[in-house]
């Protein structure tokens, strides 16, 4: 089955002022002072919300586990329509998680963790990270190969990838950084696609 090409990772100025309102209450560079010294600041003129910081902070962690995810294909997997979605996701959300940093860099936020067991941890419950694997998934997604380990991945990369639509769709709603927002939409657009690609894959297995 014939891939659907990957919507090219959205290349995000993050200096970029955002003109525009939103219906709830923006932080600017100038709340963002009110803060300890120590703290990094806002860039001059950057319109962001808590919305904002949310949708970032949550979704960094949630796209490192898909890259976890998609890394364990190789040597896992036969199956070359598998394979070449694995390195579809890598190849897009890497880029995203770099805008990510960027844009809470520009709202003198902290910068998520790399650390890359972040994926391995149990999240499933936590409030705005919907769709992330448990511990327990992702051990047994490591024990497994061949068709049975293309089945459960495709199962869970499905559930993962409408937990980010989801959190993309929040931060549509309540969000009011350009920026951001429009990294949302290409989640959604990018991840949606690849859900369909994944539940044809599953009907020939």
């Amino acid at each position: 089955m014939k891939l659907r090409t990957a919507l090219p990772a959205v290349a995000l100025a993050v200096g970029l002022t955002v003109a525009g309102c939103s219906s709830d209450t923006p932080t600017s560079s100038a709340a963002s002072s009110s803060s300890s010294s120590s703290a990094p600041s806002a860039q001059a003129g950057v319109v962001f919300n808590d919305a904002d910081v949310t949708f970032l902070t949550d979704m960094y962690p949630h796209h490192a586990q898909a890259l976890e995810m998609a890394t364990m294909v190789d040597g896992r997997s036969t199956n070359q329509a598998v394979i070449d979605l694995a390195t579809q996701i890598k190849g897009a959300q890497q880029p995203e998680m770099d805008t990510m940093t960027g844009l809470l860099t520009s709202f003198g936020k902290p910068t998520p963790s790399t650390d890359s067991s972040m994926g391995g941890m149990d999240m499933s419950g936590t409030s705005g990270m919907s769709g992330m694997m448990s511990s327990d998934d992702m051990t047994r997604l490591s024990t497994l190969s061949g068709a049975a380990f293309d089945k459960t991945w495709l199962t869970m990369m499905t559930e993962h990838h409408s937990g980010a639509v989801d959190m993309a769709n929040v931060e549509l709603s309540d969000g009011s950084n350009t920026d951001a927002k429009t990294l949302a939409t290409a989640i959604i657009t990018a991840q949606n696609a690849e859900i369909a690609t994944m539940k044809g894959l599953l009907a020939q297995l």
